[in-house]
């Protein structure tokens, strides 16, 4: 079976030859590149190459299938500095910035200062996406069930819940957690009016050509426990994994962070797949286990935290830690494995190919 037919075999209620390895390289990809790690022909398209050369499935394509427009009273100017992008919305309701750095050392950004940490300025937020507009972007689906081919599946963005959205973009939880505190009753009431203007973009996300959609939530249950969670979200992820069942695709939703006191309430609310699982000993729950926290229809996907494949780990340590998730893996068609959440900046090539040896060879059902 290729990987495309083992995950499909798996979604569909059937139990492939093996259990499906899916990784995600784009975080790892520019600085292999820049340190000459890997070959120049890897770069841009390149990377679906490097996904089937190195036997990772992919899938994590990381775009949501819209464009979103903005009328005339709102406008938007960007000024970089260094390593330092400031952002500034002008609008008749306001001024809004926000202040990204990038960082080289970790081939990652941060968001120095958000765009929303207080009630006034979620007041202006609201105005920006009720003069906002969504529109389809496909394309990039549709080129990519060539590009990917027999080696994974399309899979596109819908926008996270709004509450994450704020939480993971725009406010951070400090800021939540001071608005909440401020007058409780217009937080929520801001955050509803936000629902309505994402959902807009969530429908267009559902009907784009691909054959899973994910929520991209970045959910840690340190952050988002069972309360917020209930309060917050549980409305939108049960009507979204039901517009996407509904559209015949797979949902996905990822936690990436620990998982005991929420894992058991995205599987409750309808997610299809929950991806990017952290076990023990990076993890609060050990691979063993992870199916008694949620229902028996739940794909459980994960298993290899970022940090294994990274030289904090022996070659043996990594060895034995994928040799043991895939002791549980082969025993029912219920997992993938996967990369909890992404390949690090700095690993070994070498340590990437390895985990497609020992799939092909304790990867099989028993």
């Amino acid at each position: 079976m290729t990987e495309r037919e083992r995950l499909l075999t798996l979604l569909s209620g059937g139990t492939p030859d093996q259990v499906p390895w899916y990784g995600d390289l784009t975080y790892w990809l520019p600085s292999a590149l820049q340190n000459g790690l890997i070959d120049a022909r890897y770069a841009g398209d390149g990377l679906f190459d490097l996904h089937r050369d190195l036997g990772v499935g992919y899938y994590l394509q990381g775009y949501m299938p819209f464009h979103e427009r903005r009328d005339d009273s709102v406008k938007v100017a960007t000024e970089r500095n260094g390593n330092e992008t400031l952002t500034t919305y002008t609008t008749p309701a306001g001024i809004l910035t926000q202040l990204d750095v990038y960082l080289p050392e970790s081939y990652s950004s941060a968001i120095k200062k958000h765009l929303v940490t207080t009630l006034d300025e979620f007041q202006t937020y609201v105005y920006i996406l009720n003069h906002t507009s969504f529109e389809p972007d496909y394309e990039r689906a549709v080129r990519r069930y060539d590009l990917i081919g027999d080696n994974g599946v399309v899979l596109c963005y819908l926008p996270r819940s709004p509450y994450m959205n704020l939480c993971a973009v725009q406010s951070g939880i400090g800021h939540i957690v001071d608005m909440m505190i401020e007058d409780d009753e217009r937080f929520e009431s801001l955050l509803a009016e936000t629902a309505a203007r994402w959902a807009e973009a969530a429908e267009i996300a559902v009907n784009a050509p691909a054959e899973c959609l994910m929520l991209p939530e970045n959910i840690s249950s340190e952050v988002v426990g069972k309360g917020p969670y209930n309060r917050f979200m549980r409305e939108w992820h049960v009507k979204w994994y039901r517009r996407i069942r509904e559209a015949g695709k797979t949902s996905f939703v990822h936690l990436d962070g620990t998982m005991r006191g929420l894992i058991t309430e995205l599987s409750d609310a309808g997610a299809r797949v929950i991806e990017a699982l952290t076990p023990g000993p990076v993890g609060d729950l050990p691979i063993e286990s992870l199916h008694e926290y949620v229902r028996d229809d739940t794909i459980l996907w994960g298993g290899i935290p970022g940090l294994y494949f990274t030289d904090l780990v022996s070659d043996t340590q990594f060895d034995e830690h994928v040799k043991r998730v895939l002791h549980t893996m082969t025993q029912s068609p219920r997992y993938v494995l996967g990369v909890a959440d992404q390949v690090p900046p700095g690993c070994r090539i070498e340590r990437i190919a390895r985990v497609r040896v020992l799939v092909d060879e304790y990867g099989r059902y028993r």
